[in-house]
């Protein structure tokens, strides 16, 4: 009975957030119950991918993506994958009539990091951001819109705004792991061996630029969907404040965080904020 198995799939997906992510489980269950299982498993699906290329380094990293890929392929295909995270995920597509162009945009930038390792162009490094970043959050905004393709081309630019913020202050904060332990520049134009004040704050610039045109997409998101993206929004706000505070030499040799009992202060003080209408 394939019900049963679509629940199990589910669960996975559900699991591969909470194990993975803190910060990204907090803002899915701010989500309205009945959007937030589909958030689920576009993230196992992104997790999933992203971990084959970024951390089984003792094993043959693109024959895992060709399988992978594969896999994908028969499971949008069959509407079905003995993949529990593919059926989940195969499921959301087709429930919401999520793109192919965004999916393999997607697969397309994780693939690149397999062996790709500098981005020398601002054409270069734009493509890996909106296909690693912003067709995540596009994804997620066919689920926020539940399909309706007229608020979803209102709503797209702020989407791939956000996402590309979330994506850039992630290059920044693991900038000591991308660039020493997987030999990663994602950064152009920015010598990452002598990164200084100035180079940061350009790039801390840029990404302020991105968050608030992704910002006035929020504001305009269904109920159902305003406050966990608001929550990720407040949070990766608060990431970025830290490493801007922080000095460019700190950055490169640690992996600035947000303890978790920050993170439900943040929590605590944004729901308040969100209920007292300041979010606007």
């Amino acid at each position: 009975m394939k019900e049963l198995f679509d629940i199990v799939s589910k669960t996975c997906s559900k699991k591969v957030t909470h194990t993975y992510s803190t910060s990204f489980s907090l803002a899915t269950r701010m989500l309205a119950p009945g959007i937030r299982q589909d958030i689920y498993n576009i993230y196992g699906f992104v997790r999933f991918a992203d971990e084959i290329v970024d951390s089984f380094h003792e094993y043959d990293k693109e024959t895992l993506f060709d399988r992978f890929e594969q896999d994908l392929e028969y499971a949008l295909s069959e509407k079905i994958s003995l993949n529990p995270i593919l059926n989940s995920f195969q499921h959301s597509v087709h429930t919401y009539g999520i793109d192919r162009h965004l999916i393999n945009s997607f697969m397309q930038s994780m693939r690149f990091d397999l062996t790709k390792k500098v981005y020398s162009t601002k054409a270069d490094y734009q493509e890996y951001i909106y296909g690693s970043a912003d067709v995540v959050g596009l994804m997620c905004l066919k689920v926020f819109v539940k399909g309706d393709a007229e608020k979803f081309e209102q709503l797209k630019d702020a989407a791939m705004s956000l996402g590309s913020a979330f994506q850039k202050v992630n290059f920044l904060r693991d900038l000591k792991e991308d660039f020493e332990g997987l030999s990663r520049t994602y950064f152009p134009n920015t010598n990452l061996n002598a990164l200084d004040e100035a180079s940061k704050m350009v790039i801390i610039d840029d990404i302020e630029e991105d968050f608030k045109k992704g910002y006035q997409g929020i504001l305009l998101l269904p109920s159902e969907a305003k406050f966990g993206v608001f929550m990720a929004y407040r949070y990766y706000r608060r990431l970025l404040k830290k490493l801007r505070r922080t000095p460019a030499i700190d950055i490169k040799n640690t992996r600035i965080r947000v303890p978790n009992y920050e993170k439900f202060g943040l929590l605590t003080r944004s729901y308040v904020k969100f209920q007292l209408k300041m979010v606007r």
